[in-house]
């Protein structure tokens, strides 16, 4: 993290097994918490990221071992969040069937959520979720711009 509290990236590897999900929730909830998240809106990041990484541990890899790669930056007033395997894609039959829920969570409780099938195999979940008004405070800690004009007394 740079001292002006801009968050850079966070790219990291886990095994495709069930204690996994609690080291990448970790790390992608306490990259957003840098980058201002808090609250409800952090649990939701905690949530989504945990479905993301379940799901691709329950589903990318029939019975070999397999690699779930998370990444997570700050672009443009955005957290951005990639969950990445190189596994069997959506096509695919499972022997893990769920409830198809977690779809369903990622998509409701993100502000932009797609899946894509990847060229050389396996699936990319990438979420999305707008960050708070950062740069509605310059450097001096003042607020700038026109949400703080509008909403605060001249």
């Amino acid at each position: 993290m740079e001292s002006d509290g801009v968050v850079g990236y966070l790219s990291e590897s886990y095994g495709a097994v069930a204690e996994s999900v609690g080291g990448a929730r970790s790390a992608v909830t306490d990259f957003a918490a840098g980058a201002g998240l808090e609250g409800e809106q952090l649990e939701r990041v905690r949530l989504v990221v945990s479905e993301a990484v379940t799901n691709a541990v329950r589903h990318a890899y029939a019975h070999e071992p397999g690699t779930i790669h998370v990444m997570a930056a700050v672009a443009g007033g955005e957290l951005w969040v990639l969950v990445v395997d190189q596994g069997r894609g959506l096509g695919a039959a499972t022997p893990n069937p769920g409830l198809g829920l977690g779809l369903k969570i990622m998509e409701s409780m993100s502000d932009g959520f797609m899946l894509a099938e990847r060229a050389a195999g396996g699936l990319e979940a990438r979420l999305q979720f707008t960050l708070p008004l950062a740069g509605a405070r310059g450097r001096d800690g003042h607020c700038r711009g026109s949400v703080a004009s509008a909403t605060s007394p001249a």
